[in-house]
């Protein structure tokens, strides 16, 4: 039988922790190196030094961010890596003697787990455009989430002042409202200017419904002649809010045009976009959460377990065949499957009987929006691995 030696990394920002543990779970090396090249790459060599003529895995609790470099490094040498998550290694070290925590301590955990489990998934680095997309979905992600707050800060801000115009109109949707809002915020300041001129000034600002809007807006005005105490300072935060909103708003397209650049170019991109539901945004967010290739997945039940969509026994004693929504599972890919089943319950006459042949057997609505996603990674799976595009005429049969 081949001898065996295992690397634990605790990966951080500026430095990592490593162990070299052998088959016995002796520590061999023990070492906090700092995460820059040369360091990384004398660990390396240290660690392959060690295990000459001995197979070596490696094992680390990050799969991106701090871990990249390292990552790259691990992969351009053909070195075997294996992703454990930090939550796992977290309920892991409980189990371990010592309550006291160290990176060197986490480390020894993670080449330990290495050592003994067998479920443990390779960690794959992936190609360009996944990584791209992963990158970009993420930073999207991250504007939607500060466009939300600076709207709902907008919002609770004209209230105070303004209500009438706060009503009026969905600041969520409407571009020209935000435009109002960055150059006129009171009642008196719209009134005085009027309606017509009102209009001209929104249209030459570039707002589309200019006529509408500055109807709407003057009519909110001439509903409020009262000055509310903190009403110039109010005023000046809605228009700097309302400038930061429409700054997002250019963010986002300019990303959202990068995203659908690179999805477009990926391999599984024409495969993806024939499922009902999948648009560019869904797509990239599929790949960026699974990488693109269907082969580091040992099956679609695995797929469906990482995506949150496959439910896990809740047994006990005499008490069996309970299911319950897993606690652990990737967020991201989730909301793609969701949404995208959720979307093709409209568009999809397929998916459409299946979802209310769900709703017809007693599920609520997400329950059966969950089942349709899981039946629906079945059939996106089995396109993805053979490059089969998506028939309508096909229809989904019940479980």
């Amino acid at each position: 039988m081949q001898q065996q030696m295992w690397v634990g990394i605790d990966a951080g920002k500026s430095a990592h922790h490593c162990v070299v543990i052998d088959a016995d779970g002796k520590r061999l090396l023990s070492r906090r190196v700092l995460n820059d090249e040369q360091p990384l790459r004398e660990l390396i060599d240290d660690a392959t030094g060690l295990a000459d003529s001995v197979e070596l895995t490696w094992a680390i609790d990050l799969n991106h961010g701090g871990a990249a470099l390292l990552i790259a490094m691990l992969a351009e040498r053909d070195q075997r890596l294996l992703y454990i998550p930090g939550r796992t290694v977290h309920w892991a070290s409980g189990t371990y003697r010592g309550d006291g925590k160290t990176d060197a301590k986490d480390a020894a955990i993670i080449a330990d787990q290495a050592r003994m489990r067998r479920d443990l998934q390779p960690l794959r680095v992936g190609d360009e455009t996944t990584v791209e997309l992963r990158i970009l979905t993420a930073r999207r992600t991250d504007l939607g989430c500060d466009r939300t707050r600076a709207i709902n800060r907008l919002r609770a801000q004209l209230l105070e002042y303004f209500p009438a115009l706060e009503r009026a109109f969905d600041l969520r949707a409407s571009k020209a409202a935000l435009i109002l809002l960055t150059g006129y915020q009171t009642p008196e300041a719209i009134r005085r200017l009027g309606e017509t001129r009102l209009t001209a000034w929104l249209k030459r600002h570039g707002a589309r419904t200019s006529a509408r809007v500055a109807a709407t807006a003057v009519a909110a005005a001439k509903a409020q002649h009262t000055t509310v105490v903190g009403e110039q300072l109010g005023a000046m935060m809605v228009a700097r809010l309302a400038k930061e909103v429409s700054d997002l708003d250019i963010e986002i397209s300019e990303i959202d045009a990068m995203i659908e650049a690179r999805f477009r170019r990926h391999r599984h991109a024409e495969t993806i976009l024939s499922m009902p539901g999948f648009g560019v945004l869904l797509g990239a967010e599929f790949l960026a959460a699974t990488g693109g290739d269907m082969t580091a997945f040992d099956s679609v039940d695995r797929l469906a377990g990482v995506a949150g969509l496959a439910p896990v026994p809740k047994d006990s004693g005499r008490v069996n065949g309970n299911l319950k929504r897993p606690r652990r599972y990737d967020r991201r890919l989730l909301r793609a499957c969701y949404l995208a089943a959720q979307v093709a319950t409209i568009h999809d006459p397929a998916s459409r009987t299946y979802y209310q042949r769900k709703r017809t057997e007693g599920k609520n609505h997400i329950q059966a929006v969950i089942a349709l996603a899981r039946r629906r990674l079945n059939v996106l799976w089995a396109m993805m691995r053979t490059g089969t595009r998506y028939r309508p005429e096909t229809r989904v049969v019940a479980a």
